[in-house]
């Protein structure tokens, strides 16, 4: 009997010491080791190319990267607000603020990193001059949400084929249009579609990420692109008051350095540009 009990009490012993062994290995940002854990979600082109040049001087600092892609614009926000991740990497200030508005969220932007100047293409027109050559009557898909729908808009007035009632408005929608002389039609589609449509329509207005994803080159392909000035620089955006957090002002120290930076110059060759 002795001996029975004292191998059970060597395995309850053994398995004890296996459990905390194994529990010491991984650590999150909230645990008391030297390396902590962050999750970023990211659309995966550019924003995850770029986080993944982070990681490296991250793990320099004791921190551990790990990035999650989303390929729309509606669930990094909520994973963010549910606490499912630490930031996000997706969108720009004015679409941050409408959705936190609109869904009761406290969100704040870390800092910028890139803009990705938004284009307008097309699979049928390759003549620059838009407002002399585009029918009356074409279609023009546009991205579906207030933000991007606004900038959209506004893209398509410095084209010269529309004019809205407030060219500063950043949120302006089809019903601030004063001015259509030749009768364009407005398809509203979710972001991530827009370079799908371009088989049905006769121009689209496209994030640059989607493009990229696309296949597209802004630089070469797009008839008209944002002025390398554009508001609209992506950010890392968190929950209010984790911006300062030293693990979240270490990857804006990462995503910020020369080294990304080259990164961005090199890989896109002006098509996204760092904005620090």
């Amino acid at each position: 009997m002795k001996k029975i009990l004292s191998l059970a009490a060597t395995a309850i012993l053994g398995s004890a010491l296996l459990l905390a062994g194994c529990g010491s290995d991984t650590n999150t940002a909230t645990g008391s080791s030297n390396k902590v854990t962050i999750t970023v979600g990211a659309s995966p082109v550019p924003h995850g190319e770029i986080l993944e040049q982070a990681k490296p001087l991250l793990e320099k600092e004791g921190i551990d990267l790990k990035i999650i892609e989303f390929t729309d614009y509606v669930k990094p926000n909520l994973a963010l607000n549910d606490k499912e991740l630490d930031a996000n990497f997706f969108q720009h200030v004015p679409y941050m603020d409408k959705f936190a508005s609109e869904h009761s969220m406290e969100l704040v932007s870390a800092g910028k990193v890139h803009i990705e100047p938004m284009g307008i293409y097309s699979k049928t027109i390759t003549d620059k001059n838009l407002d002399s050559v585009l029918p009356n009557g074409s279609k023009i898909a546009i991205p579906n949400d207030p933000s991007n729908s606004g900038r959209a808009l506004l893209l398509l007035e410095k084209a010269g084929l529309i004019t809205l009632k407030d060219p500063n408005n950043i949120y302006a929608t089809k019903t601030d249009i004063v001015n259509n002389p030749k009768n364009l039609e407005f398809v509203e589609l979710e972001a991530a579609q827009l370079p799908r449509s371009l088989d049905d329509v006769a121009l689209a207005v496209i994030n640059t990420n989607f493009a990229l994803e696309a296949g597209l080159n802004p630089v070469k392909d797009a008839l008209f692109l944002e002025d390398k000035d554009s508001p609209y620089a992506n950010i890392v955006t968190v929950r209010k008051g984790d911006e300062n957090r030293p693990e979240i002002q270490k990857l804006m120290k990462a995503l910020q350095s020369p080294e990304v930076k080259k990164f961005i110059e090199d890989k896109y060759k002006g098509a996204i540009l760092a904005a620090f």
